[in-house]
């Protein structure tokens, strides 16, 4: 699920509500707030028009890298720099 920066034509950033969702690699998306949202994503508790949810993805996502790759880049640096890895 991407961010999609298209507008739907609703006039407004893109008509009705949608909400801000996370899945568990830490990704960002929106979805439309009617919708049954996707299994392994989650609210995250912001929802308004379609543009405000893409700004404020646009400012708490600032890594765009999965979960999964940064804990194995961290665990490669502690291991490259010596450091006790678990």
């Amino acid at each position: 699920m991407a961010v999609d920066n298209k507008d739907d034509g609703g006039g407004g950033g893109g008509g009705g509500v949608y909400v801000v969702v996370r899945n568990d690699e830490e990704q960002f998306s929106i979805w439309q707030k009617e919708l049954e949202i996707p299994k392994g994503w989650s609210a995250v508790g912001k929802e308004g028009l379609k543009d405000e949810c893409l700004q404020h993805v646009n400012e708490i996502w600032t890594d765009m890298r999965p979960l999964s790759l940064r804990k194995k880049m961290e665990e490669d640096a502690k291991r490259n720099s010596g450091e006790m890895v678990p």
